[in-house]
């Protein structure tokens, strides 16, 4: 029997984050949640993480800085970004950097898009 992916959501919106969770709970995923970067970064499902959700705004360390972070530790995990404020550049440069997709809260991830994004990026690993 093959254990459920984890996936690792980082959102320092208590409501978003909550939401997200019960959502990809509600696919049988395994999941982590984080009120921000550092505390992702601290934890010990770091290494366990398949894939990660993230916010693209939030104090301190946002969804990009995370991003390179990991990206410069040699930690290649598939990410998901989701935002309130969908700005081209900032998406351009996610998705270059090599995020999986790039989301805006509240319209992408209601549907299937969030779980379309979410098979890629398990299959990407």
């Amino acid at each position: 029997m093959t254990e459920n992916p984890l996936i690792s959501i980082v959102d320092d919106d208590d409501l978003s984050r909550t939401a997200v969770e019960n959502l990809v709970r509600s696919r049988g995923f395994a999941t982590c949640t984080f009120a921000s970067a550092e505390l992702y970064l601290q934890s010990p499902f770091l290494n366990k993480t398949r894939c990660l959700i993230a916010d693209v705004q939030m104090p301190n360390m946002n969804g990009l800085q995370l991003q390179a972070h990991l990206s410069l530790q040699g930690l290649d995990i598939p990410i998901i970004f989701l935002t309130a404020y969908p700005d081209e550049a900032v998406k351009a440069q996610a998705l270059r950097a090599g995020a999986v997709c790039f989301l805006r809260k509240g319209f992408d991830i209601g549907g299937e898009q969030l779980f379309d994004c979410l098979r890629e990026a398990l299959n990407s690993g």
